[in-house]
């Protein structure tokens, strides 16, 4: 199994990214797909899950900001993030227990 997140980079707050996670290797369509962040010093955290029929949930802290969906087709995963704040800037992980992908890193600056 192989996981390529990507589409991290730095923005204002307030500004946009859209992640994507390609999957290989996999039955990507059958499996709940996450994604995770960890911030400097701190301990990795959930941010948001989609199951294999579109069934999505939401960290409080992103909720009405962030969007997962995923291309089952394409085998690709992805995370709309709008309204950016600083307190996201973090490494994105993709993730299906218990591959992980190799992170993608989005700064936020206020």
């Amino acid at each position: 199994v192989q996981l390529q997140a990507s589409g991290g980079g730095l923005v204002q707050a307030g500004g946009s990214l859209r992640l994507s996670c390609a999957a290989s290797g996999m039955n990507f369509r059958i499996y709940t797909m996450n994604w995770y962040r960890q911030a400097p010093g701190k301990e990795r955290e959930l941010v948001a899950s989609i199951t294999s029929g579109h069934m999505t949930t939401y960290a409080d802290s992103v909720t009405g900001r962030f969007t997962i969906s995923r291309d089952n087709v394409r085998r690709t995963l992805y995370l709309q993030m709008n309204d950016l704040k600083p307190e996201d800037t973090a490494v994105y992980y993709c993730n299906k227990d218990p591959f992980w992908g190799q992170g993608t890193q989005v700064t936020v600056s206020s």
